[in-house]
């Protein structure tokens, strides 16, 4: 019965988008104007999607970048330590998060798409029970961050200055279990202005937080670390707040029950795989910094890929953004049956993406000059800055690219495939290539930069080649078949 619904559904498909379009009369090059208007549309729905996605990020990275600010305020140790815990923190624990709730933007957007709404919030469930459980070893690792760095060859007293950072973001850690559930939640149903309201009411919060408690109340980086964890329970207060009482998602929250536990293994067949694809490129570029320490002058060499890193770190919210846009688009059609519309949201997407990266790319060459000055003083640094500029517009672009594709791979459902590419790409090929270059042909700081591009392209060339040929029909039918699978199974156990 399920399979008639369906593909009726698929026969009218045509005949609707022609209405909605406003091609009902059949004249000569109505198909080719049926496509540009269907690719019109879709570029403004992505357009909606992405503009939220982006300044959000953009907020959420001003926390923790306003905290380092008024750290570096504090001295040279203070400002070492807080970047390192930093650095760690996110490899480590962030990262690991993020990539497994990440997981939800296939199963919950799909389910979206299918209507099957009740779905959105078991998911939600089970990926904060996930979360929380994986944030006990994370804690535990954390706690001993110091005797970590001391076997690392750090200074003791910059690896106990670190450890008191980190300590004090546990709390904020166990938030981020909460808010990034949330936010997938609420990305699956387009409810992306939401979202961004509530990081920036988190930012506004936490910059006056953050320099009463650094300055006023002298804690120093570790009030720096403690306002971070202050700010992200309030912003999981303001997301549980704006689900339980608000009409948008009257038809998808749902109360706890047993339900939740019953699937975590399904979350988990998605949700492990997004956070290696994930991971796996994140701690290649933390990688980057750290090789760059043991090469000869490591203070300029560090400074300047810091720097480089800095900038795309920034630069990749605009392409996060579309990926997240293009996440939400591919998975809600794929649940609702509707294969070309998948189709053609991958097609604008990636060329959304494409315009998006080159115009960034040619902005960041035209400021070269200026940029190192945005950073230091020193004109080694600077002079160093700009002569690396145009090794970092080829990463814009190569990353630009990637993020919109891995925004498609999460909605499509195979972030086993992207792991296995990342992991080629980047520690089969870049890492070498990068240690090759940057050590043996003596190119320094420059050679590890172009051995990560090569990984970046590679990875990029290769999802490329996957999305090309995706077999959309095909995911749709493993998309439906999840959803209403999974459903008669929990009603044959409840029965």
């Amino acid at each position: 019965m399920e399979e008639e619904e369906e593909g009726t559904g698929r026969e009218g498909l045509l005949e609707k988008e022609e209405e909605s379009c406003g091609l009902q009369v059949r004249g000569p090059g109505w198909r080719r104007r049926r496509q540009l208007m269907m690719i019109w549309e879709e570029g403004k729905r992505v357009g909606h999607l992405a503009g939220p996605m982006v300044a959000m990020g953009l907020t959420q990275l001003l926390v923790q970048v306003v905290s380092n600010m008024m750290v570096g305020h504090l001295g040279q140790l203070a400002l070492s330590s807080a970047a390192i815990a930093t650095s760690l923190t996110n490899v480590t624990g962030f990262s690991l998060l993020l990539g497994l709730a990440s997981g939800l933007e296939t199963i919950c957007g799909q389910a979206y798409g299918a209507e099957q709404y009740h779905k959105l919030a078991v998911y939600t469930y089970r990926s904060i029970t996930t979360l929380l459980l994986a944030c006990v070893p994370i804690t535990l690792l954390w706690l001993m961050m110091a005797k970590i760095l001391t076997l690392l060859g750090q200074d003791p007293v910059i690896s106990s200055e670190a450890q008191k950072y980190a300590m004090w973001m546990i709390p904020g850690l166990f938030a981020y279990a909460g808010i990034q559930p949330l936010m997938k939640f609420l990305q699956s149903q387009s409810l992306i202005l939401p979202l961004f309201l509530t990081s920036l009411a988190t930012l506004c919060f936490h910059v006056p937080l953050c320099w009463v408690m650094v300055f006023k109340l002298g804690l120093g980086n570790v009030g720096a670390s403690l306002a971070i964890s202050i700010s992200d329970w309030l912003s999981v207060l303001l997301l549980i707040l704006y689900v339980r009482f608000s009409p948008s998602c009257e038809e998808t929250r749902a109360p706890l029950s047993w339900e939740a536990f019953r699937g975590i293994n399904e979350f988990l067949r998605f949700a492990v795989p997004s956070a290696l694809m994930m991971c796996l490129e994140w701690w290649s570029f933390e990688l980057l910094i750290l090789l760059s320490g043991l090469l000869p002058n490591p203070e300029l060499e560090a400074s300047v890929l810091s720097i480089c890193l800095t900038c795309l770190t920034t630069l990749f919210t605009i392409p996060m953004g579309i990926g997240a846009a293009a996440s939400i688009r591919v998975s809600n059609e794929l649940g609702a049956g509707n294969p070309e519309r998948a189709r053609s949201v991958a097609g604008v997407t990636v060329f959304v993406g494409l315009i998006e990266s080159v115009a960034a790319s040619v902005i960041l060459l035209a400021l070269r000059r200026t940029l190192g000055y945005a950073y230091s003083s020193e004109e080694e640094v600077i002079n160093y800055v700009t002569s690396m500029v145009p090794l970092a517009c080829i990463s814009v672009i190569t990353d630009g690219l990637q993020g919109v594709l891995s925004g498609i791979c999460r909605g499509c459902g195979w972030q086993h495939l992207g792991a296995y590419i990342n992991l080629g790409a980047f520690y089969l090929f870049g890492i070498p290539a990068a240690v090759l270059l940057g050590f043996r042909m003596h190119l320094g700081g420059k050679g590890l930069w172009i051995g990560i591009i090569c990984g970046s392209t590679t990875q990029t060339i290769l999802l490329a080649v996957v999305t090309c040929f995706t077999n959309w029909e095909k995911m749709v039918n493993m998309a439906r078949e999840r959803i209403f699978d999974e459903r008669l199974a929990e009603g044959s156990v409840a029965a």
